[in-house]
């Protein structure tokens, strides 16, 4: 069962959720930066990070209907809609740039939820999937959103992303800081001796990827496997501006 519409905004309007938004938005911002001249789709609960895109042509938020569904932006024409995750109601090739946040982890079948978000996804186009990492902290917190449904290693988060037809690009982890409010004070700290030191005790996996085979459109307008031939794919690295690959 999916965290409440209601629940995920109490959550980011108070310290450890605003903390969270704050360490997650550095690294989409070091990934895809303003998203300059890009169609922008968030699924999930997205809408703490859309704002940042601010040289989008159109970002759209796509809220799960077991979550629920709120206005945003709060000012202005509203660009959410309540959708079924297994059948996106958009045409396939839509967006440039797709956003998992709170998307996964709660899914009845993540892998027909990300067959979607690929058919959405323009030839060239950049996904980025944000999941709870199975062996930190955040994942044992049920009072945060990060401590519902099933959290994920990199490697599994890797092998869904190939079996859908993507790549791996890059990867990046965040909130090496444990849920405790004592704590917080000392996430940047907690940021810079995790990822050096301690890298298994990362929150939250941010994984990006792109096409490396093409998706055959069914006449439903869903998503089908389609084998391709590709090289031997190498480890992605961390998240940059640019998507190349560190170590």
């Amino acid at each position: 069962m999916r965290r409440s519409i209601d629940e995920l905004r109490t959550f980011y309007g108070e310290p450890t959720g605003a903390l969270a938004r704050r360490l997650v938005a550095r690294r989409l911002d070091d990934a895809w930066g303003e998203a300059a001249d890009c169609d922008v789709l968030g699924v999930g609960y997205a809408t703490p990070w859309l704002d940042a895109f601010v040289g989008a042509r159109r970002v759209v938020a796509a809220m799960p209907g077991g979550q629920g569904v709120e206005h945003w932006p709060t000012v202005g024409r509203n660009r959410t809609l309540l959708v079924d995750d297994r059948r996106l109601p958009f045409p396939a090739g839509s967006f440039d740039r797709i956003l998992l946040v709170h998307a996964l982890e709660e899914a009845d079948d993540p892998a027909a939820l990300l067959l979607e978000a690929v058919r959405a996804l323009s030839p060239t186009g950049r996904i980025i999937l944000a999941a709870a990492a199975r062996g930190g902290l955040w994942a044992r917190a049920d009072n945060t959103p990060f401590g519902h449904g099933r959290p994920f290693t990199r490697r599994q988060l890797e092998r869904l992303v190939r079996d859908v037809g993507l790549e791996p690009m890059a990867w990046s982890q965040t909130l090496y800081v444990p849920p405790w409010a004592p704590m917080l004070p000392l996430a940047e700290g907690f940021e810079q001796v995790g990822r050096r030191i301690f890298p298994g005790t990362a929150g939250l996996i941010l994984l990006e990827a792109s096409r490396h085979s093409y998706a055959r459109i069914r006449p439903s307008g869903h998503a089908q496997r389609v084998a391709a031939r590709v090289l031997a794919p190498q480890p992605a690295a961390s998240i940059s501006s640019r998507g190349e690959h560190r170590d």
